[in-house]
């Protein structure tokens, strides 16, 4: 088992080095090049996202879709990623990860165009969509749209399921049974009660959810996503408000640390710009998951007029996620830094940074952060149940929907009572490689993302029916 935990840790920090970075990063360029910075459009995009368009084919309405890739996306990974990159990078990671995410909604944009322009019908008239469908029907290469699926389906067990859960019952496990007390004997094991309960309550939570289908799922998300995203923002302007005297002196620290040229002492100010960078702009893309293909599967599913106007949809999730959450992450995590020297980030673990900065907020400051924590790893599992599940049916058809759900709850319930390091592991390596085949895909149909954008979103058609018929399917 060590040879096989080095064997995955040696590919997932290769893959996840400086090869992933240049070719997601490479692919955020491009394509802003290539929609003439469409990122101009974002306040436009905002506003078509709360706008109805019922009269279009599709199983759920864009802000559904929206808020439920959301989901999938505004997780832990903002609270407690955004304080291992300043650990690790200085303060000038955070300005390498908002412009990382600024960058990312364009590539968000391009892999939700060709989503939503590629996707099928099933022969109940539910809408199927995806980089598989947009790599075997754009590209005529199945085998790669097999590999898309089958590496986000694995991807869906890992970081989209016994993480998360995990992630849920290690908060309660420390938050009520901090001293360990409450354990039980289990198949000879030392198990927490506590870990063992969290799971089993989340494991039914979610079965209520995913068994009622994409309508469940897109309900639970478009109710829970708003309130969670909101409370901990407030929580955030809160500790600014508190470091206001030091906010400027916090922006000046992150900007002059994301270019210095070489170390300037450790702790914010960093190991140099190389070193800010790289975790900084490891942090956005791994963050916002433009590039991976996730959000463009539920994307497809939405009900919209043509593939311009819910691809500029789907990519204010990148906008919300990066350029909103984690920025204002990383500026509560520097103030606090500043105003309170016993926050030493070159001595605290990243991941207790942002728990750090919270507790500045007397009595409700933890208590806020530790039911965020909660809330967004829980609306992780349902984002991903459903990529899970759409990429089980493009492999196996309908009959592997029910066997994925029932498997899906069941590591719920085991993941928060083992050890997690080479799921950690593997998690990430799947993540990597199902990012390759959809950038792939994105760059090879760019000629039809430039296309669709300069006759919609550039020609002022954004209100025009898309009339091409919508194949369905027999699976």
């Amino acid at each position: 088992m060590d040879f096989i935990n080095q064997i995955a840790t040696a590919v997932d920090d290769f893959l996840w080095g400086v090869p992933m970075i240049i070719i997601l990063l490479g692919t955020h360029i491009f394509m802003t090049a290539r929609t003439k910075f469409m990122q101009r459009k974002t306040l436009k995009a905002i506003k078509l996202s709360v706008t109805k368009d019922p009269e279009t084919a599709g199983d759920i309405s864009p802000f559904q879709a929206l808020t439920t890739a959301l989901a999938s996306t505004i997780g832990t990974g903002n609270i407690i990623g955004v304080g291992t990159a300043i650990a690790l990078g200085g303060a000038g990671a955070v300005l390498w990860c908002w412009l990382t995410g600024v960058f990312g909604i364009a590539t968000k944009y391009a892999e939700s165009l060709i989503a939503v322009k590629y996707r099928v019908k099933s022969k109940d008239g539910k809408m199927q969509g995806g980089a598989m469908y947009a790599i075997e029907r754009g590209m005529n290469m199945k085998w790669l749209a097999v590999l898309f699926a089958l590496f986000a389906a694995l991807a869906s067990f890992g970081i989209g399921c016994s993480v998360q859960t995990n992630a849920i019952s290690n908060i309660m496990n420390n938050t009520f049974n901090s001293d360990g007390s409450l354990q039980i004997q289990l198949f000879g094991y030392d198990i927490s009660l506590v870990s063992l309960i969290a799971g089993l309550i989340v494991a039914v939570s979610v079965a209520l959810v995913i068994f009622g289908g994409i309508q469940s799922i897109s309900t639970v998300c478009e109710k829970l996503v708003p309130f969670m995203a909101i409370m901990y923002v407030v929580g955030c302007i809160v500790i600014l408000c508190f470091n206001a005297d030091v906010l400027w002196e916090a922006i000046c620290v992150i900007v002059k640390s994301a270019f210095s040229i070489k170390a300037l002492g450790g702790g914010l100010m960093g190991t140099g710009i190389m070193m800010a960078a790289r975790f900084g702009v490891a942090r956005g893309l791994f963050s916002n998951e433009s590039g991976m293909g996730s959000a463009p599967i539920v994307a497809s599913a939405a009900q919209s007029r043509n593939s311009v106007r819910q691809a500029m949809i789907s990519s204010t999730g990148t906008f919300w996620d990066t350029v909103v959450v984690c920025l204002m992450t990383g500026i509560v995590i520097v103030s606090s830094c500043i105003k309170n020297p016993d926050i030493d980030a070159s001595t605290i673990d990243g991941d207790k940074l942002t728990s750090a900065a919270f507790a500045q907020i007397p009595v409700i400051g933890t208590p806020i952060l530790v039911v965020g924590i909660v809330l967004f790893a829980f609306s992780t599992i349902l984002g991903w149940s459903y990529y899970g599940e759409r990429c089980i049916e493009y492999l196996f058809g309908k009959k592997g929907v029910k066997p994925y759900k029932f498997i899906f709850v069941l590591i719920l319930i085991i993941a928060p009572i083992t050890a997690l390091d080479l799921v950690w592991t593997l998690s990430d390596i799947f993540n990597g490689l199902m990012a390759i085949p959809n950038v792939i895909a994105v760059i090879a149909l760019s000629p039809v993302i430039v296309k669709e954008t300069n006759y919609y979103m550039y020609g002022n058609r954004l209100e025009e029916f898309d009339k091409t018929p919508i194949p369905t399917i027999n699976k």
